[in-house]
């Protein structure tokens, strides 16, 4: 299956264009591509992608979903061109000819919600209650768009087809009823409610599990928790996105959790036990003697869990070395005795120890 396009580049817009430029651009082009106007070989399929791209750029919440997930924020909206009428029609006034099925049931569109998250939370998953706003069926009119006590009747314009039939240069085409819209019904008293649409916003609480080992920019697809469907089709989905909290001493960096640590220049030297903090608590760490500024020390398997898998990563370690900038006399005294012991002779190095560091991380230190 071919990998759908950009919407923009479809429409051969800018990413910031406006709704009138929108309009316009697809004007052009549906004009341009129309199958009963263009015979050229392919024309049609992208008459059927100018369609589907117009449709999501043209509804605001359909274009603000697909800004922020892609296509995959957009899987099963309810796009429907059978017959390639439905917009085409809104610019010239007709559609393609040939049956049409009328009341085909349609998938809801998808929603978005982020979701922001401790460190710990992230790497060992959470049970999480969120509350987001989503269209339901009416619970005063149960869907049908009548008040209750009267019921939807049957269109005498199109007599209950929802089409009307039309002659043109082009040959038969085929409208939609403008007095029904196409549904084949019209309602003569609206539900107080809903105001005829059949559809109410409310407040939605869910309760959602995030797995162990979720990072910054995850997406957790809840099933069948985004729009109703229309014409009894399904709910459309729910995309939640995972947003992290930094943590006051780790960093991420895939599995492995990354800490600076600095010493003193005694415990670098001589070697030492030192306790250092973990997702877990405590743990004891040992400084090898002579350990120079840079050196990364591993704590295996302290690390964030792998997502759906078992296993976890690593916590490394980077050591630094504090160099005190006050001492005591006593403190003083036995620094000058050790340095005549040391001599000295300095060792220029080819590389400075910031590159060094670079290397070791993948540009993780700035």
């Amino acid at each position: 299956m071919a990998e759908k396009r950009d919407y923009y580049q479809v429409l051969e817009v800018d990413r910031d264009a406006s709704p009138d430029t929108i309009r316009q651009a697809y004007r052009r082009l549906a004009k341009k591509y129309h199958p009963d106007i263009n015979n050229q070989p392919g024309a049609e399929d992208r008459f059927k992608e100018i369609n589907e791209a117009y449709a999501v750029l043209s509804d605001e919440e359909r274009r603000a979903a697909y800004d922020r997930f892609g296509h995959a924020g957009l899987e099963g909206m309810p796009f429907d061109f059978d017959g390639f009428g439905d917009i085409f029609e809104q610019f010239f006034g007709f559609g393609m000819g040939g049956p049409r099925r009328r009341r085909t049931p349609r998938r809801g569109a998808n929603l978005g919600y982020e979701l922001t998250l401790t460190f710990e939370e992230a790497a060992f998953g959470a049970e999480k209650e969120i509350e987001f706003n989503r269209q339901e069926i009416c619970s005063r009119c149960k869907g049908s768009g009548s008040e209750p006590g009267t019921s939807p009747v049957r269109c005498r314009n199109c007599n209950g087809t929802g089409q009307i039939k039309q002659s043109t240069i082009f040959g038969t085409m085929v409208r939609t009823c403008p007095t029904c819209g196409g549904v084949g019904e019209t309602i003569s008293t609206p539900c107080h409610t809903c105001q005829g649409r059949r559809l109410e916003r409310r407040n939605v609480q869910k309760a959602i599990s995030i797995p162990a080992g979720v990072d910054d920019g995850t997406q957790i697809r809840v099933s069948g928790e985004g729009e109703p469907g229309t014409n009894g089709g399904p709910h459309g989905d729910l995309y939640v996105v995972i947003r992290v909290k930094p943590h006051r001493y780790f960093r991420r960096r895939d599995q492995d959790i990354l800490l600076d640590l600095a010493i003193n220049i005694a415990q670098a030297t001589l070697g030492a036990q030192v306790a250092v903090p973990t997702l877990e608590g405590e743990e004891i760490l040992t400084i090898p003697a002579g350990t120079q500024p840079g050196k990364v020390l591993r704590l295996k398997g302290m690390g964030v869990p792998y997502l759906k898998r078992n296993g976890r990563g690593d916590q490394l370690v980077l050591i630094s070395v504090e160099i005190p900038t006050s001492l005591t006399a006593e403190q003083r005294k036995l620094l000058e005795q050790l340095a005549e012991t040391l001599g000295t002779e300095v060792r220029p190095q080819e590389r400075g120890f910031l590159d060094l560091l670079k290397d070791m991380f993948g540009g993780l230190i700035d």
